[in-house]
């Protein structure tokens, strides 16, 4: 009786599993290098509206400006707003904090928060 149950233990002891996992990473579909030199206020303002009409489709064709609201002109509403300054913060390889990001209210400031931070690119 005995016999059985180590026969089947050893057996089973003697298995090997393999356990494949996927990776998390995930390649970006496209890679952009910048210049190491200090961002210039035309060029980061092309970004961020480059990065604005990438997000929401909607707003492809409309003027977007440095004055522009992300509520009032953008018609973004508080998630929107928070989903696109993660795009903005990978866009430019930085962090917002969260006290900045809730202070940011158009593409100006935005615009010139990134300008002001060292760590930008």
């Amino acid at each position: 009786m005995f016999k059985n149950i180590f026969r089947t233990t050893a057996s089973l002891a003697t298995r090997s599993v393999v356990i494949t996992t996927r990776p998390t990473y995930v390649a970006p579909s496209f890679i952009r290098l910048y210049s190491a030199s200090a961002l210039n206020k035309e060029d980061v303002t092309k970004r961020v509206v480059d990065v604005i009409r990438k997000f929401d489709k909607s707003l492809a064709n409309s003027q977007i400006e440095p004055k522009s609201l992300f509520h009032k002109d953008l018609g973004l509403d508080s998630l929107d707003t928070v989903e696109l300054l993660v795009a903005i913060e990978e866009e430019f390889d930085l962090q917002l904090p969260d006290k900045v990001a809730d202070e940011l209210k158009s593409v100006g400031e935005t615009v010139d928060y990134i300008i002001s931070n060292p760590e930008a690119n």
